[in-house]
Order: structure tokens, then C-alpha cells, then sequence
């Protein structure tokens, strides 16, 4: 996307003087000014600001941080400016910095920029780098967004925000183009976004767009904002605070909006069977992927022989408990507008969610592999005060699961400005029994920093059981001092979602935490925070015991961003039922004390070489469990980044005792913004196996990816190094817009 400037006359300055929308520029609100078909004010996409355009008009400025020091002005200052013409829209940032030796550009590869903070809130935080993130709110609904961002070196970075961070989806895929320069005061970028993949409605020309601006500065450590700087209720995922876009007129509709995404692939798989003989396959499949939008913010995708081979994958986990490990949706079919399906209660860190009526993974993935897509339709978007998703994928048939279809409708109502009311339905029916799942939600923002959630779900299965039901209630509080979070929940004996995901049944639990942040001006440190809580859970059949915890979680974190949290607990859990740790390690049904301590800490991630580091100490079913990792990243250039990672879990109880290693190794090199190649190679002792991931990836124009794929297993019973499956994939797509 490529539009060079011209010389500019005493015409095409009267020209620019009458095309601007005559808005007076208000504190919260930045003008967008329109660049006309012929105008020689053309903008080149090379991140140097060197276009007369981005010289005429005021920019956004005023950046306030939020950390360290809330609410005064940014130390150095940032300039946004923003253009338009019938293509696409423009933004221009000038990042100016005193000390432009220092600044940090390590990341090269896409997707990386951003991530959720460390206490994994809503919030999002830079990942090591210098940063710029534009979030825009085209419908003005206070509640969605779209995030795209860049660093020093150009990389690209987007993501979807629903419902204020509710729904943050750092893996959705958007197609825009960016370019940075460095500068002798600092740094520049250019954004070209085209309206193509911004979604928007036929609005009044006086309506304005949501708009937002963050900047990382991080050879200092510092968040500003333009807008929503505030600790308590702020930040850039709070849409509901944003500034305001305005001088939009006449934006273009075509009459045709159809997104045509083909693909050919192409591979050659070996694998061994049972006595060790190799038999190899061939591989040829051809597909498609359509979207259009049916009316403005309403966008409907189709898929036709679905393939996902280029997807990364899964990181290897030992699994110490009862329960199945939970692994987070990486396909792309089933990434964008994800949030609208979100129902449930969210996953944290530590452990998998307790409920979820709808989760992707069942769709074309089993216990024994893949399961091929023979297509789907998704419908999702914005219909009026409504937020609306409707899904419908079909499955072929493999041995032992036969053919399946699984339906999803959901509606969300807004109410006031950050508030709403939902319900959803999931089906998933074969020739086996069918279930069904429904529900209904709401989220409800009272004041500026509590965010109050409930939902009570109802499902339905042909045939014995299956016929149960769930419900949650709780709150988030996050404010600049005090912090609190209440979650109660319950999952009945015969609750089923089988399209979804479910811990366990026939529970009853309440989490209640709070906690108190300190800044003090000693040591380094930029603050240090104190959460002090518990958990109970019962039975709902009969209101047995099942498990309790009381303790704290202590977490300085220094202006370098160093941090470290330590954590203690007292708890009790019962078995109910017995199960296996491991080969001829079994444990019994009883009561158990499961005390532990810990910690998880991490070297700031601007730091070439960075270290993080987490554990635990346990009692565990009348023995221990010590569980400890490491990660050691080198990230000696832009183009290069090494990961170490080791993990080791001891266990030792009266049934036998037994050390589960996962060892790995993740290194990526990143030719450009555009090409690079991912290793990942790993090894669980527990399961003997060793398994290698070779990934490729080409994007040779917008849109559009050649990929190289190349998986290898092994390890058996005999030997760690015996084959088990090796695999070659060639694939590659082209967008063609229509």
C-alpha cells in the first residue's frame, strides 16, 4: 500500500482548506482529515513522516502516565495524527524520546508487542519493547474495539477487545500495514489501515469513532495514555473511557464486500504402527475461506474443507491431577469476534475454568487427533443496541466418532454505556446422544473499577443424564490502593456441555480475595502488593467437603520491572474417588492435607537475556509434590530470540514416587516483518516423549501466507528415540478482495 506525495500548489491548498470537516477540536476529541482522490498529498507507507500532509493540522497530544506516577505528564512527548482518503485510514506517530540510544527494539516477529499484565487482568501490557497502540471503537458502543500497534522495528501487532477487556484476543488476525524509522529525537511510525478491515456503520457525519492511544516507554518503565490513564477503572482496554475520532465524512461502501481466501496444500506423513513399521501417506487438499459483511458491522465467514495445518503446537504439561488440562484455541477460523462466544467463567493462570458452555477445541480435535472440518458458516457482529454470534461447523467422520454438527447463537443487549444482558445456546448432535446448552448472562460496571458478572446455564441430553444446570456470580475490583475479587459458583452432579469445557460436576465453590497496593519510594521498588484470600468448595449432592485454602499471594515489582511474587497457602482436599498419578502410582480416596508454598518470579523482559522463574512446595495425598521451572530467553538481536525451558516435577507418595521432566527449546528467527521461522523442540520424561515443531511462514502479501510445516514424534515404551510420526506440510493462501 504504496501512495507517494507530490508537490503541493496554491490550489491544492484551497482545495485541503474546504475539504476539512469543520469541527472545533475539543480536549478529548482528535479530527480526521480527508485526503481527496488526485490530491498529490498521497501518503507513502516507510514510517518517516516526511509527507507535507502530516505537517497541516494539530495533533493529539497531552499523554497523562499511569505508572509510575498517575496522572502527570508523560516525560517525553508523543504526537498522533490521523488521515484518511478512500482506501484506507492513516495514523502518524512521532515518538519523540531524549534518549533515543536507549530505546528498546528487540522484537521483530508479529504478534508478539503485547500481552496481558502479570496479575492476568483485562489490562494489557508491553511484552519487552518500546510500543505505540491505536485502539478505535467505529461503532462508538463503549464496549468493543480493535488494537493495532508497533515498535521501533515495524512489527506488527492487533487484536480484538470485547466488552471493555472482558474478551482480549491477541491471535485475531487483521490485514493493515505499518512502518517505523528511527529519528535523531526518538522514533516515527506510519499505519495504513484499510476500511476493508475495519468494520463500521452508516453513521451521521457528526458521529464520532471511539478513539484511544497508549505508549510504552521502556528504558523507563513507563505507561501513558491520552485517554483513561487512571490506575483504578483505566487503561487502554477500558473502551467506555476513550477520546473521542471526529471529521469522518463519506466513508466508502462498495456494493460488493467479499473476501476470497483459497488455499493448496500439500504433505507427506510417516508413521509407525504397533510393530514398528514406518508406512508413509501423501497429502493433497484444496479449500476456501469467504467473508462478507451483510450490512455494516455484520460479518458473515464461510469455510469449505477447513485445514489447519499451519497452527502451532500444543506446549507439553505434565498433568498432576484428576481433572483434564485445558490448552487455549490457536486456529484461525475460530480467532476473530471469539470474544461474542465467550460464556462462562474465564481461565486463570493457574488452573483450567471451572465452566465453559462453548469451547472451539471440541470442534475438529479428539483425544486420538484430528478431526477433519468439512465446513461452517459464522455470523457475528453489531445489529443495532445488539451484539450478535451464530455458528454452525460440521465434522467428518474418522474411526470410532461419526459425522457432527455443532451450533452456537448468541445475542448480547447493551445496557447504559458499559453494561449488558445475554443469553446463548450450543448444540452439538451425531448419530450419537445430542446435547444442548443454554444460558443466560449479564456484566454490570458500577462506578468506574467494579465489574460485577452472572450467568445460570441449563443443559439437556437425549438419553440417561446429562440433564443439569450451573450458575456464577462475582465481581472485580482493581483500584489504584485497594483491590478485591469474588467469584461463587456451582456445577450440578448432571451438567454436560459437550460442546464446551467443564473442570469437574457436582461442586459448589467461593473464592473471596482482597488486597492493598503500596508504593514506596526505597529499594527501587515502583510498588508492592499484598492479596489475602481463600476458597471453599463443597458438593452440591449432599454439601460434602471437597476442598478449603486460606493464604496470601506478597508481589514487589521494581521500576526496572523486575518482579517476583511469593505465595502461601493452608488447604485441604478430599478424593472421592481414586485415580492414578502415574504407572503403579495411585491414590486413594480420603482427605489430604495440601498446604504449599511458592513463588513465580521473572527479569524484565527489556533485558537481552531475561530469566523467569516460578514453584512450589507441596503436600501432596499424604506426601509431597516440589515442582520447579525455568526459563533462560536470549534475544541478542531483532531477528533472533532463543527460549531455554526446563521444568521438573518430584513426586513422593506412599504409593511410590516418581520425577517428571519437560524440557524444551523455542528459538525464532524473523528475516523481516514478514518471514521467519519457529523451532520448538521438547521432551516429557513422564510419557518418553520427544517431539519437534519446525514452522515457516512467508506472508507474501497481505493477507496472504506461505507456510512450511515439519512435526516429528518419538518415543515409546522401548526407546525414547524410536519414531512415532513425522510429517511434511506445504500450504499456502492468497486474499483476493472483491
Amino acid at each position: 500500500m504504496e501512495r507517494r506525495s507530490g508537490a503541493l500548489g496554491l490550489g491544492v491548498w484551497l482545495g485541503l482548506a474546504f475539504t476539512f470537516h469543520p469541527i472545533v477540536a475539543q480536549d478529548d476529541q482528535v479530527l480526521a482529515y480527508r485526503i481527496r482522490a488526485g490530491s498529490p498529498d498521497a501518503i507513502r507507507i516507510d514510517g518517516r513522516l516526511t509527507e507535507d500532509v502530516w505537517t497541516r493540522f494539530p495533533a493529539l497530544t497531552g499523554f497523562r502516565q499511569r505508572e509510575p506516577l498517575e496522572g502527570l505528564a508523560a516525560t517525553e512527548r508523543t504526537e498522533i495524527r490521523i488521515a484518511y482518503d478512500d482506501e484506507a485510514l492513516y495514523i502518524a506517530v512521532m515518538a519523540y524520546d531524549s534518549r533515543p540510544d536507549e530505546i528498546v527494539a528487540r522484537i521483530l516477529q508479529r504478534d508478539k508487542l503485547l500481552k496481558a499484565d502479570r496479575f492476568g487482568q483485562a489490562g494489557v501490557t508491553a511484552a519487552g519493547d518500546d510500543v505505540v497502540a491505536i485502539l478505535l471503537d467505529p461503532f462508538h458502543d463503549h464496549r468493543n474495539g480493535v488494537l493495532f500497534a508497533t515498535n521501533p522495528n515495524g512489527a506488527e501487532f492487533e487484536a480484538l477487545i470485547t466488552d471493555e477487556g472482558g474478551g482480549l484476543n491477541i491471535d485475531w488476525r487483521g490485514v493493515w500495514e505499518v512502518a517505523s524509522a528511527r529519528t535523531p529525537d526518538g522514533w516515527s511510525a506510519e499505519f495504513a489501515i484499510p476500511w476493508r478491515t475495519l468494520r463500521y456503520p452508516d453513521a451521521a457525519p457528526d458521529e464520532p469513532w471511539g478513539i484511544n492511544v497508549l505508549r510504552f516507554i521502556r528504558s523507563k518503565n513507563e505507561e501513558t495514555l491520552w485517554r483513561a490513564w487512571e490506575r483504578e477503572g483505566g487503561g487502554l482496554h477500558r473502551v467506555s473511557r476513550a477520546g473521542h475520532l471526529a471529521g469522518l465524512t463519506d466513508l466508502p461502501r462498495r456494493r460488493l464486500n467479499v473476501e476470497a481466501k483459497p488455499f493448496l496444500l500439500g504433505g507427506r506423513r510417516q508413521e509407525a504402527d504397533a510393530g514398528g513399521f514406518i508406512e508413509s501417506s501423501s497429502t493433497r487438499s484444496v479449500g476456501i475461506d469467504l467473508k462478507t459483511e451483510l450490512r455494516p458491522g455484520l460479518l458473515l465467514d464461510l469455510t469449505v474443507n477447513t485445514d489447519f495445518a499451519q497452527v502451532e503446537v500444543d506446549d507439553a504439561q505434565v498433568n498432576l491431577t484428576r481433572f483434564d488440562l485445558f490448552f487455549p484455541e490457536k486456529r484461525d477460523f475460530f480467532l476473530e469476534n471469539s470474544g461474542i462466544f465467550d460464556f462462562g467463567l474465564a481461565a486463570n493462570p493457574f488452573e483450567p475454568p471451572a465452566y465453559q458452555m462453548f469451547f472451539s477445541r471440541q470442534i475438529g480435535i479428539s483425544e486420538d487427533g484430528e478431526v477433519p472440518i468439512l465446513g461452517g458458516a459464522r455470523l457475528t457482529g453489531r445489529v443495532g443496541s445488539q451484539t450478535v454470534g451464530f455458528l454452525h461447523v460440521r465434522t467428518d467422520a474418522v474411526p470410532g466418532i461419526e459425522r457432527e454438527s455443532f451450533s452456537v447463537a448468541r445475542v448480547k443487549r447493551d445496557v447504559g454505556e458499559s453494561n449488558y444482558v445475554g443469553g446463548m445456546v450450543v448444540d452439538r448432535r451425531g448419530d450419537g446422544p445430542t446435547n444442548t446448552s443454554a444460558g443466560i448472562d449479564g456484566q454490570f460496571v458500577i462506578g468506574e473499577a467494579w465489574v460485577w458478572d452472572v450467568f445460570g446455564t441449563r443443559s439437556f441430553t437425549e438419553g440417561v443424564g446429562g440433564d443439569g444446570y450451573s450458575y456464577a456470580v462475582g465481581y472485580n475490583y482493581n483500584g489504584d490502593v485497594w483491590g478485591s475479587f469474588f467469584n461463587h459458583y456451582g456445577v450440578s452432579p448432571d451438567a454436560e456441555a459437550s460442546a464446551g469445557f467443564i473442570t469437574r460436576t457436582d461442586l459448589r465453590s467461593t473464592d473471596l480475595y482482597g488486597g492493598r497496593t503500596w508504593r514506596p519510594s526505597a529499594l527501587g521498588l515502583r510498588d508492592i502488593r499484598l492479596f489475602v484470600g481463600g476458597n471453599y468448595s463443597n458438593t452440591i449432592s449432599g454439601g460434602r467437603l471437597q476442598e478449603w485454602s486460606a493464604g496470601f499471594f506478597l508481589s514487589p515489582a521494581w521500576e526496572s520491572s523486575d518482579n517476583i511474587t511469593f505465595f502461601m497457602n493452608a488447604a485441604e482436599t478430599v478424593v472421592d474417588e481414586a485415580f492414578d498419578l502415574s504407572e503403579g502410582v495411585d491414590v486413594p480416596t480420603g482427605r489430604y492435607r495440601a498446604d504449599h508454598i511458592g513463588w513465580f518470579a521473572g527479569t524484565s523482559e527489556a533485558r537481552m537475556l531475561r530469566v523467569s522463574s516460578q514453584g512450589t512446595i507441596s503436600r501432596f495425598y499424604e506426601g509431597s509434590l516440589v515442582s520447579v521451572s525455568t526459563t533462560l530467553t536470549a534475544a541478542p538481536s531483532p531477528k533472533v530470540s532463543v527460549a531455554l525451558g526446563y521444568n521438573r516435577n518430584v513426586v513422593d507418595v506412599p504409593s511410590g514416587d516418581f520425577t517428571a521432566d519437560i524440557s524444551s527449546v523455542r528459538a525464532t528467527y524473523s528475516f523481516s516483518t514478514r518471514m521467519s521461522t519457529n523451532v520448538l523442540v521438547q521432551y516429557n520424561s513422564l510419557d518418553r516423549e520427544f517431539s519437534t515443531n519446525v514452522r515457516f511462514n512467508f506472508i507474501h502479501r497481505p493477507g496472504s501466507d506461505f507456510f512450511i510445516v515439519f512435526t516429528e514424534n518419538r518415543g515409546d515404551d522401548d526407546r525414547v528415540w524410536n519414531l512415532s510420526n513425522r510429517g511434511l506440510v506445504m500450504k499456502i493462501t492468497y486474499l483476493a478482495r472483491m
